[in-house]
Order: C-alpha cells, then structure tokens, then sequence
C-alpha cells in the first residue's frame, strides 16, 4: 500500500479556508510551494459551517499548481466521497464518525486511484482503527474541534499523536499522520515530535506577509524536530 507521503519527509498542507474566494485563483498561486492544497468540504450537518461540493473542488483541480487534498467534513461520507475522487482530488480524507463501512469505502477510493486518509475528531479515541491502520495511507487527527478556522491547538491531542506514530511504526506501516487545528510556527515543532509529518495550516499562512516563507518556515521547523 503507498503512503501519499514518505513518513520520513514533513509536509506543508496550506488550508484555503482562511483564502478570499472572491480571488481563488491568487490565493492559490500564494501557495504554489506547499507540498498540497487543504480543501475542507463542509456540509452544515456534519459540522456547524457549510463551504462548497464537487463543482468547487473541480475548479481549483483545474487552477492549483499543487495536488488537492479534500477533507470530507461531512455525513454519509460512504455515499458521497466517491465524488471527490471523481472531482480530481488526489487525495480524500473522510471523518471514521461519518463512515459506516471505513475499510470498503477505503478501498472503494483507492479503486479511483486516489491515496485515502481517516480522520478523527479530537474525543474520538485512535485505538479502535489501530487494527485496521493498514487500510489508509493518512490518518487525520484533529487538534481542534472541526468546523471553523482560527481555533487554538489543543495540546492534550499530543498523547494522541504520539500513540498512534508509535502503533504505525511497531506494525511497519507506511501511514503519514496529518494535523489540522491551530498548527503554526509555535505548535509544529511539538506536533513534529510527537508524530506527525503532515501540517495543515490556515491562518498561519494566508495571515503571513509572505505565505511562500511562511511554508519554507513550517517545512524547516518540522523537518528539525522530526520524531526519530
């Protein structure tokens, strides 16, 4: 099974939910030297926001100059997330609490060519999808309750980090460990040594007067306090 990313390399996920949709297109080439593109998929059910669908997830396939990641914050996640697959995102995350069945609908993605992550809301315990593990090429921990961007870290999600890196390593696995919540250049390192080696962040790049050295900044910051 092939991780999206090599576990040994630290990658910079810029999320557009902190962009001006009004100017996507700008946005997007700010961000041009992430590793990926954050695309949060929000359905006001799953979660208290509501953002776009399939047809906007087209669009920015079309414009980035980076592939698209697309976190599905949204119910019924084994009917729906076929389609962003579809749309041409390269990679399609989908929330274990949405999911009826996690492992078909995993591999039903795969089947559309794309690398698949699970994510997990922060009092969502890893333990129960460690047996299964295997089956994703991304685990997706929350650091801050989904839904709104700009929230704080929460620093009691390290534990959780640090468990689910150690469980990947004694099965010999090549799952990457995502974070999404509150990830800046005063939480990275810490996110960094605890496990992870995919960073989403938001408004710690699209505030930064310059989101190209805010991305070279993150990316070296993790890279120095990788988890050995």
């Amino acid at each position: 099974m092939n991780a999206a990313y090599s576990t040994d390399g630290q990658y910079i996920h810029p999320s557009i939910l902190n962009a001006d949709f009004m100017d996507i297109g700008t946005e997007l080439d700010k961000i041009s030297t992430a590793d990926s593109v954050h695309v949060d998929i929000m359905d006001n059910h799953f979660v208290p926001n509501l953002t776009f669908g399939t047809s906007m997830v087209e669009q920015i396939v079309r414009r980035s100059a980076i592939p698209v990641d697309a976190h599905l914050m949204i119910e019924d996640a084994d009917r729906e997330a076929p389609a962003y697959a579809e749309a041409g995102a390269s990679s399609v995350t989908f929330h274990l609490e949405a999911a009826t069945a996690p492992i078909k609908l995993a591999r039903d993605l795969r089947r559309k060519n794309v690398e698949v992550g699970v994510a997990l809301r922060p009092a969502t315990p890893i333990e129960p999808l460690l047996d299964v593990i295997g089956e994703f090429d991304m685990l997706l921990l929350m650091t801050v309750e989904p839904g709104f961007g700009g929230q704080s870290f929460l620093e009691t999600m390290l534990p959780k980090i640090r468990r689910a890196r150690r469980a990947i390593s004694d099965a010999n696995l090549e799952v990457s460990i995502q974070v999404d919540g509150g990830v800046s250049r005063e939480t990275i390192e810490r996110c960094a040594e605890a496990g992870a080696n995919v960073f989403v962040a938001g408004s710690a790049i699209y505030r930064a007067q310059d989101a190209a050295d805010e991305i070279s900044a993150l990316r070296e910051l993790a890279r120095t306090h990788t988890a050995h």
